[in-house]
């Protein structure tokens, strides 16, 4: 048997999130189910990151288990030949330790939040970003979004139905950065709460549009209770970029 470790990109658009379910297509049931067409087997396979319906990845990590072995580069191949056409690609494949976990060994994930700033709709990036027509400052948004550094109890910016035991997380870095019309909410950390980015967004959106200050980030954080904080930003500007091991 060998284990083998893939890194997928994908838009989340048509989906339903990662998880296989039953009210629509997941990215797990697409890869799956190219597995099995291309070595006939039945798989489970497990993500670093359990993405909701419409979010996306630049550099999802996923591992599986094959009764045969194959080369790496074989596997990459055939898996993108039956993913088409799905807008689901393997980036890389290669075997890894018996004990690998994508989930458990991660150490670092990293997500960009992106906002299309300006007054017409976005084309191009449709379902790729959150379209938010009032001028942002970003400035703004990345000093009050500092107070959120460091490890918190990050219960105001936690879904409701999250099932992690605790809502204490470590924000390791976030950044806040103005590039043309867009802006680009980049945060990192070992792991985070269900929603918590897209609830930080939403809540830094305050910010932005001068509703409010850093202060108010500071007192929704200490309230520990979701209503105290912003809403939740649309799941289509969240993208799963990056994870370390």
């Amino acid at each position: 048997m060998a284990r083998y470790r893939v890194t997928l990109e994908y838009d989340g658009t048509d989906f339903v999130g990662w998880q296989r379910q039953d009210n629509g297509p997941s990215i797990q049931a697409a890869l799956e189910a190219a597995i099995a067409g291309f070595c006939g087997e039945t798989v489970t396979v497990h993500a670093a990151g359990r993405t909701d319906a419409g979010v996306h990845a630049l550099g999802q990590v996923a591992h599986f288990d094959l009764d045969r072995e194959a080369k790496p580069e074989t596997v990459r191949e055939a898996l993108n030949a039956h993913l088409r056409p799905a807008p689901i690609a393997v980036l890389e494949a290669v075997q890894a330790d018996a004990e690998f976990h994508a989930r458990f060994d991660a150490v670092e994930r990293r997500y960009l939040y992106r906002i299309a700033n300006r007054r017409p709709p976005p084309a191009l990036d449709r379902g790729r970003a959150w379209h938010v027509a009032v001028t942002l400052d970003a400035a703004a948004m990345h000093e009050a979004a500092q107070v959120l550094v460091g490890q918190h109890d990050f219960s105001s910016f936690r879904a409701a139905e999250c099932q992690a035991k605790s809502p204490v997380r470590t924000l390791d870095e976030i950044n806040v950065v103005r590039d043309g019309e867009e802006l680009r909410l980049a945060v990192r950390a070992r792991s985070f709460l269900h929603h918590q980015v897209r609830n930080i967004a939403g809540t830094l959106k305050l910010v932005g549009e001068g509703k409010w200050g850093r202060g108010d980030v500071e007192a929704a954080l200490a309230a520990r209770d979701r209503s105290a904080a912003g809403p939740t930003a649309p799941a289509h500007g969240l993208y799963l970029v990056a994870v370390k091991y």
